[in-house]
């Protein structure tokens, strides 16, 4: 019923072209009732865990963004590898209930949209991880916001993105609409480079056909 109820107001708001505002109607709906949101699993996104597992992530202290960060355990789990991790959502809701989860946290949690992102974030990551936010936004916004999200990787940075994947000729569906590999292409048009582009099925049930790339950001300032 979660699903059904986020992709109602996702068809709802995008009707009356106000396609992001639904975001903070679900979390205010949910309050503290985490099953209603379908993404919150109030653990690390398991296909962030397996890579940073075979890649020996490490912060050391270096800065990291996380991108539509929920209900934050993507964020803290980015902050237990040593990063200083800035996360961020568009539901105010959502942060709030951040704060509430982890009132000791060294996050920075903040209430931002990805489409008109502040200014001070150009190139300022050293890791950034993007991790089924792109898949939640109509088409006709992930040009805008894929064009930030490389903004915001600093020169030597990486930028890790998983999302849902389908090939062009498959249907979008209705939301989360996977991704192709031609809308992530997108990455290397504006600069990044692609280290390895993974498509793989993952262990839900049934099994979510995902992409899976890190990028990284040339060393010019």
């Amino acid at each position: 019923m979660s699903r059904q109820r986020a992709q109602q107001l996702a068809s709802e708001f995008l009707a009356c072209a106000d396609p992001t505002c639904w975001f903070e109607v679900l979390y205010a709906e949910a309050g503290s009732d985490y099953t209603a949101v379908p993404w919150a699993d109030l653990a690390p996104n398991p296909n962030l865990v397996d890579w940073v597992t075979k890649h020996n992530l490490v912060g050391r202290g270096r800065t990291a963004l996380k991108i539509g960060c929920g209900y934050g355990d993507d964020a803290e789990f980015l902050a237990g590898l040593g990063f200083q991790v800035v996360a961020f959502d568009i539901s105010p809701t959502a942060i709030s209930e951040c704060k509430r989860r982890f009132p000791n946290s060294q996050v920075s949690y903040q209430v931002a949209d990805l489409l008109k992102p502040p200014d001070t974030w150009f190139k300022g990551f050293n890791f950034v991880l993007e991790s089924y936010t792109l898949q939640v936004l109509p088409p006709e916004l992930r040009v805008v916001a894929i064009s930030n999200i490389s903004n915001f990787v600093a020169p030597s940075g990486q930028l890790l993105v998983i999302a849902r994947g389908r090939e062009e000729s498959d249907s979008a569906g209705e939301m989360p609409y996977p991704l192709t590999r031609r809308e992530l292409e997108q990455f290397d048009r504006l600069g990044l480079r692609s280290q390895g582009f993974e498509d793989y099925f993952d262990t839900e049930s049934p099994p979510v056909r995902r992409f899976r790339v890190l990028y990284t950001a040339s060393n010019a300032t």
